[in-house]
C-alpha cells in the first residue's frame, strides 16, 4: 500500500474450491466468512472472484467509473450470492464533503497531517490524511457509519489508522497536543522528549477514533436489530516501523469493540530492505514471514479474527514474473501459520484482471495478466476455502520468541543525538539471524504479555530497549515471573540512545531509573550496574548482552555471539534442547505441504520432498514424484496420498469454485464457476478412469475442453475456458 504519494493497495481476494466430500457445503445454503475481497466497483463478469464476501468499498454515491449509488453496489453482489460487508479508511478516504465544509459548513482542511515543512501529506486529490478529531469522528459516525448499517451491512472495516511520524505540525494537532498534554505544543525535531509525546499522541487519536466509531457502530446496530462485528486492517507492526507510521496496533487487540483484523502484509510491505550479514537488500519472504507473525502473535492471546491478505501483484507498477516470484513467497509464509485461516484473497481485483503491466522487467510494453499468472493465481486462491486449522508446528526448533512493543513506531523519524536504526536493524538483529538458519522465530507483544497464552510453549525471550521503550512498568512483572519459572530471558542492548530519558514512568513519580531496563533487571533481583554476563532468577535465566540488536546485522559475520548465545542456552537448562540449524521451512496442513528454502545460508542444498504430489505453483497443475526446491524458491504441493477416502470422487486442485457437487455409483458432476476471461485447470479424483465426459455452459452448449488421465494418482486433469455463470462438469465411469 502505497502511502502519501503512495496510493495504497489492499487486502487480497479469495477463490476457493478444492473442497473434500466431508467438508462439502452448498455455499448458499450455508454462508460462510472464511474468505474475502475487497472491491470498489460493482459486480462484473471479469471480477467475479468468488469468494465467500465480497467487501465493498467506500459509500461514496457514483464511487470511480461506477454510475450507482452505494446501496446499488452492494446489492450488485447480494445478487450473485456474496455476502456483504463494507471497508473505508478512516486516516483518508472520500470525505471532501467534510473537509469543503459541505457536510457542516466548516472548512476542515486544516485537520489534514502536516510535515515540519508545512506540507499537507495527500493521499489523492483533496483527500488528505488525517488529524483524527472528534469533529471527524462525528461526521464518520453520521455519514459513513449509520449509512452502512441502514444497508443491512453487518461487518464494518476501517482501515489504517495511520499517522505519519513526519507529520504533527498542523493546527489540528497543536489543539489536540494541548487538550491532551494539558501544555503547549513542542516541536517534534527539537528533541528526542518531543518526538516520544507527539508520537504517542498521534498514536491515541487513532486509537480514540477506533474506538469511539466501532462502539457507535455495534450500539447503532442493536438499535437495529443488528449484532455489528468491527475489524481493523492493518498493516504490521514491523512494516509500520519501517515505514515510519504511527498506529495502535496491538492496543486495539484487548478493545471490546474490536473482533479483529485484516493483516495487510503482501509483496509492497514484505520487499521493504533490511539489512542482514551487512548487507541491505530485499527479503521478501522473511520479511512476510516476521510481519504474518507479529500480527498473529498480536491477536492470538486475545482470541480476535484475523484474516491475512496477499495480493497478486502490488501497489508500484513492475513486470508479471516479478509479481508472481514475490507473490509466491509471500502466499508461502502467510501458510507457515497453520493457526490462522481466514484469508483476504486479494485486494482490487479489477487493477489484477484488468491492470495493464510491463511484460518484462526490461520491456516498456504492457499487457493484461498472463493466463499462466492468471490460471496459477485462482489454483492458489482456491484452495484457501479448503485451508484447515493446524496443530501442527512449522518445521525447526520451537519457543524462541522476540519482544515488540507499539512504541517501536515512537523512534523511527526524526533521529536525535546520534541515535540511528537504519532499516529497523535493532529488530531485524534479533530475528533476521535465527532465521537465516532455519529457527522459526516468533514474536511477543508486550502489550499482551498479562495474557496466560503468550507465554504458551516460549523458551527464549530476546528483547532490547534500544529501539522502543516500555509504556508502562506493568510488563515487567509478567515477564519476571515468567523468567522465575524457568524462562530464559536474553537482553541485549546498550540503553544509550535519546530515547532512554525521555520522560516516562520510569523516570517520574518517585522512579529514577536511568533506563527501563534497570526496573525489569531489579525485578529479577540483579545489582547494578547491569552489566553483560549471565545470572540466575528462580528456576530461569537472565543473560545481558551490552550490544545494540542493529550491530549483529549492520556488518558481516557480526552475528556469531548473539546466534552462539542462543544456542547455548538452547542447549542448557532448563531447555537442554538441540537449537537446529538449517536451510529450510516446512510444515503441513491437512493435504497441503508448504516449503521455503533460504538463501545467504552455509547449506545451499535443495529441500527434496517424495511422494505423489499436485503442484499448486504450476498452472498446469502437474502430478510430480519429486519435489526439489532452491535456496530463494517456495513451494506449494496438494499431497495426494493423504487423501483419507481416495474411492470418493472429488476435486483435488482447481483454478476455479465447485458447486452443486453430486456423486452416484458411477459418474460425479459439479458446476465450476470463476472470473471471465480465465482459464480452468482441474484434476479430479475418480476411483476409475472416466469413459465419458460432459462439459457445458449453462444454456447447455457444449465447451471445447482438454483432458487427459493420470493412472498413477487415479486423477483426471481437465482444462476449458472458465465462466461466472458457471461450466456444467460431469464425469462417467
Amino acid at each position: 500500500m502505497q502511502k502519501t504519494v503512495l496510493i495504497y493497495a489492499i487486502p487480497f481476494l479469495l477463490l476457493l474450491a478444492c473442497t473434500k466430500p466431508s467438508q462439502r457445503e452448498h455455499i448458499q445454503e450455508t454462508p460462510k466468512e472464511k474468505t474475502a475481497f475487497q472491491t470498489s466497483n460493482p459486480w462484473k463478469p471479469v471480477t467475479d472472484v468468488r469468494a465467500d464476501v465480497a467487501i465493498v468499498y467506500s459509500v461514496k454515491d457514483h464511487h470511480g467509473k461506477a454510475d450507482m449509488t452505494f446501496e446499488e453496489r452492494v446489492q450488485t453482489w447480494r445478487d450473485k450470492g456474496y455476502t456483504t460487508h463494507f471497508m473505508t479508511g478512516i486516516a483518508w478516504g472520500e470525505y471532501q464533503d467534510y473537509f469543503t465544509g459541505e457536510w457542516d459548513g466548516e472548512w476542515h482542511l486544516d485537520e489534514g497531517q502536516v510535515t515540519e515543512k508545512g506540507d499537507t501529506l495527500w493521499h489523492g486529490h483533496m483527500v488528505p490524511y488525517i488529524v483524527p478529531t472528534q469533529n471527524f469522528i462525528k461526521y464518520l459516525k453520521e455519514k459513513v457509519i449509520k449509512r452502512v448499517i441502514d444497508v443491512g451491512i453487518d461487518a464494518i472495516y476501517l482501515e489504517e489508522p495511520e499517522f505519519w511520524a513526519k507529520a504533527g505540525y498542523s493546527e489540528a494537532f497543536k489543539r489536540e497536543w494541548e487538550a491532551y498534554y494539558g501544555f503547549d505544543w513542542r516541536p517534534q525535531h527539537e528533541s528526542a522528549e518531543n518526538t516520544y509525546l507527539a508520537n504517542k499522541l498521534k498514536y491515541h487519536l487513532y486509537y480514540r477514533a477506533v474506538e469511539e466509531c466501532f462502539s457507535f457502530a455495534k450500539e447503532y446496530g442493536k438499535s437495529k436489530g443488528m449484532e455489528v462485528r468491527c475489524y481493523v486492517p492493518t498493516h504490521s507492526l514491523v512494516n509500520y516501523s519501517q515505514w515510519m507510521i504511527v498506529s495502535p496496533e496491538a492496543s486495539l487487540a484487548s478493545l471490546p469493540s474490536v473482533d479483529g483484523y485484516i493483516a495487510q502484509v503482501w509483496t509492497g510491505t514484505s520487499r521493504e530492505p533490511n539489512y542482514y550479514n551487512g548487507l541491505a537488500k530485499e527479503r521478501v519472504f522473511e520479511t512476510a514471514f516476521l510481519e504474518y507473525g507479529s500480527m498473529e502473535s498480536m491477536t492470538a492471546p486475545t482470541d480476535r479474527k484475523m484474516y491475512f491478505l496477499t495480493d497478486p501483484i502490488e501497489d508500484w507498477p513492475r513486470d508479471w514474473a516479478d509479481y508472481k516470484k514475490n507473490y509466491q513467497a509471500t502466499f508461502a509464509a502467510q501458510l507457515l501459520y497453520p493457526m490462522v485461516a481466514n484469508y483476504e484473497v486479494m485486494p482490487w481485483p479489477d487493477r489484477i484482471y484488468e491492470g495493464l503491466y510491463r511484460t518484462s522487467a526490461d520491456s516498456e510494453e504492457k499487457a493484461l495478466i498472463p493466463r499462466f499468472y492468471s490460471t496459477q493465481m485462482q489454483v492458489m486462491v482456491n484452495t484457501l476455502n479448503d485451508m484447515p486449522h493446524s496443530d501442527n508446528k512449522v518445521s525447526g526448533s520451537q519457543g524462541i520468541g522476540v519482544l515488540m512493543s507499539n512504541s517501536l513506531m515512537f523512534q523511527c523519524f526524526p533521529t536525535h543525538q546520534g541515535y540511528d536504526d537504519p532499516q529497523l536493524s535493532n529488530f531485524y538483529g534479533q530475528t533476521m539471524p535465527l532465521l537465516k538458519r532455519g529457527v522459526p522465530v516468533k514474536t511477543v507483544h508486550i502489550e499482551n504479555v498479562s495474557f496466560k497464552r503468550t507465554w504458551k510453549d516460549l523458551k527464549i525471550l530476546v528483547m532490547s530497549y534500544s529501539n522502543m521503550k516500555p509504556m508502562s512498568e506493568d510488563g515487567h512483572g509478567h515477564i519476571a515471573e515468567w523468567v522465575k519459572k524457568g524462562g530464559v530471558l536474553v537482553y541485549c542492548g546498550r540503553d544509550k540512545d535519546a530515547f532512554q530519558g525521555v520522560r516516562e514512568w520510569w523516570n517520574t513519580d518517585g522512579n529514577t531509573f536511568n533506563a527501563p531496563s534497570e526496573d525489569l533487571f531489579l525485578k529479577m533481583g540483579l545489582k547494578a550496574p547491569f552489566e553483560a554476563g549471565e545470572f540466575s532468577f528462580g528456576k530461569g535465566k537472565v543473560v545481558i548482552m551490552r550490544t545494540d540488536p542493529k550491530e549483529f546485522v549492520l556488518e558481516e559475520n557480526s552475528d556469531l555471539e548473539f546466534v552462539n548465545t542462543i544456542k547455548t542456552l538452547y542447549g542448557a537448562a532448563p531447555i537442554s534442547e538441540k537449537l537446529i540449524f538449517k536451510n529450510h521451512f516446512s510444515l503441513s496442513r491437512g493435504a497441503y505441504e508448504i516449503i521455503s528454502v533460504v538463501d545467504e545460508n552455509e547449506d545451499t542444498s535443495p529441500y527434496i520432498v517424495k511422494g505423489k504430489f499436485i503442484d499448486l505453483f504450476d498452472p498446469e497443475i502437474p502430478v510430480l514424484k519429486e519435489k526439489r526446491v532452491k535456496p530463494g524458491e517456495q513451494s506449494f504441493l496438494y499431497n495426494i496420498e493423504s487423501v483419507t477416502n481416495p474411492q470418493e470422487p472429488q476435486v483435488l486442485a482447481t483454478a476455479a469454485r465447485v458447486y452443486d457437487e453430486e456423486v452416484t455409483k458411477n459418474s460425479y458432476s459439479f458446476v465450476a464457476k470463476s472470473p471471465l476471461n480465465t482459464t480452468n485447470v482441474m484434476r479430479v479424483l475418480l476411483p476409475e478412469k472416466a469413459n465419458s465426459i460432459e462439459i457445458t455452459r449453462v444454456n447447455g452448449d457444449a465447451v471445447m475442453a482438454e483432458n487427459s488421465w493420470d493412472e498413477s494418482s487415479k486423477t483426471c486433469f481437465l482444462g476449458f475456458e472458465n465462466s461466472p455463470e458457471g461450466v456444467h462438469v460431469k464425469l462417467n465411469w
